[in-house]
């Protein structure tokens, strides 16, 4: 729990520390705090020039005639009179007479110093009298220096309710912003069909247009890409079908066989490519149903690879999993075909896993070949890559097979990964028990 909170204040300081509003209501915050400081700070210093030149002399003076007005020894008479008259106090301390005569505001001077101890007392002004009395003067102004704390207080929330309100002002101001955001993760997930929302006709608002008029230039491209490729793809499959006809007239011997060979994989590379136009536009209309993954496994080995060494590790009592069978047994085929094609001269044969976690399972395709640099495998599920010249075509495929095997995992809602495994390379497709 602890933890989980932990990672959670980090990423949201992060996130703060990456957020362009919260740096711009940090510009504001600062500005406002330096404009106040250099007003106070001037305001300050207006002030005292005024007091040391004027105020106090004026005040000492009049503290000096209140002194000699109360007289030596003090008059109480005098005092009382005085107090009543002016906003004064006056405290007298001596051998002879102690009064004050504001005792309630004595106590709170010193509750107010207890808690303030490095405020700097201006009001009050002490006399010694010749017989040893001592003559404490105040102000007795109803506006209590306590209040002042309180005053205080009331500023910081007040700073803090026009930081919020600097905060939702700028949310406002750069929401098209975090339109524009989104729109990009959108477009660059493959939904060039999405429009960025224009809210306002400023720069931003003119920004959003661009962003979605290049976008929509993209996807008329790709579109015309695919369009294109499509065709060629259902145009040459006819003189394909006739070419393979008319080989398999010709007379038997290796010229015809390689032939055949290479007609072969030119099928198989159409049919790679309209597969995989398909599985990329985000239009493949998946045929789901419920399917045992390891009856799947079985049937693909039986069917496609009876005469070839394949070990199997599979997890039992695995859920059902809603899968196109025709294409996650393409995958299936791709994986192994591709393991069995760089297994040559390995210590073991591939083998194909299950596992089971909560609602995800995994199914794993691992050759103990030499594997693959660090460097080329996170290419190797684009298509039409091969790392080096230990998976060139001599051994079989033209590029397409992993790529294939990504867009099979991704339109199930999975996911393909690729690592070394020391030696060999593992494939691991990850999908999810639950609904669709």
């Amino acid at each position: 729990m602890i933890g989980s909170w932990h990672r959670h204040w980090h990423g949201a300081r992060r996130r703060m520390q990456h957020s362009l509003k919260w740096r711009l209501v940090g510009l504001f915050l600062l500005l406002a705090m330096a404009t106040t400081l250099t007003f106070f700070g001037g305001m300050r210093e207006v002030v005292r020039g005024g007091w040391e030149g004027y105020g106090k002399p004026m005040l000492t003076h009049y503290v000096d005639l209140v002194v000699e007005d109360i007289g030596t020894p003090p008059d109480l008479a005098r005092a009382e009179a005085l107090t009543r008259r002016l906003p004064i106090s006056v405290r007298i301390d001596g051998p002879r007479i102690n009064w004050d005569s504001h005792p309630e505001l004595t106590r709170r001077w010193q509750d107010f110093h207890a808690d303030w101890p490095d405020v700097e007392d201006h009001s009050w002004h002490v006399r010694t009298l010749q017989d040893g009395h001592r003559l404490t003067f105040g102000l007795t102004d109803p506006v209590s220096l306590r209040r002042a704390k309180f005053a205080a207080w009331g500023a910081v929330g007040v700073l803090l309710l026009l930081t919020l309100l600097a905060y939702a002002c700028v949310r406002r101001l750069l929401r098209p912003m975090d339109d524009i955001r989104d729109g990009t993760i959108r477009f660059g997930r493959g939904d060039l069909a999405h429009r960025i929302p224009v809210r306002r006709h400023d720069e931003l608002g003119d920004l959003a247009e661009h962003v979605n008029t290049m976008a929509g230039d993209i996807h008329h491209m790709l579109e015309a890409k695919r369009a294109l490729l499509l065709a060629i793809s259902h145009e040459l499959r006819s003189p394909l079908t006739r070419a393979r006809v008319n080989a398999e007239l010709v007379e038997e011997g290796e010229a015809r066989d390689a032939l055949l060979h290479d007609l072969a994989e030119m099928r198989d590379l159409i049919i790679g490519l309209l597969e995989s136009e398909r599985l990329a536009s985000g239009h493949a209309a998946l045929q789901r149903e419920p399917t045992d993954l390891n009856a799947l496994i079985a049937d693909t080995l039986a069917c496609h690879f009876g005469g070839r060494e394949v070990h199997t590790a599979l997890a039992p009592d695995l859920p059902d999993l809603p899968l196109d069978r025709v294409r996650v047994k393409l995958l299936l085929r791709n994986l192994l075909d591709n393991a069995l094609h760089h297994s040559a001269g390995a210590p073991q044969p591939p083998v194909v896993s299950t596992a089971v976690d909560g609602d995800r399972v995994t199914l794993t395709v691992r050759d103990f070949g030499p594997g693959v640099p660090e460097e080329h495998l996170a290419q190797l599920s684009q298509a039409f890559y091969r790392a080096d010249a230990a998976r060139q075509r001599s051994t079989g495929g033209v590029g397409l097979g992993l790529y294939l095997c990504r867009l099979v995992a991704q339109a199930h809602g999975g996911t393909l990964v690729i690592r070394n495994a020391q030696a060999g390379l593992e494939v691991s497709v990850t999908l999810s028990a639950g609904p669709p």
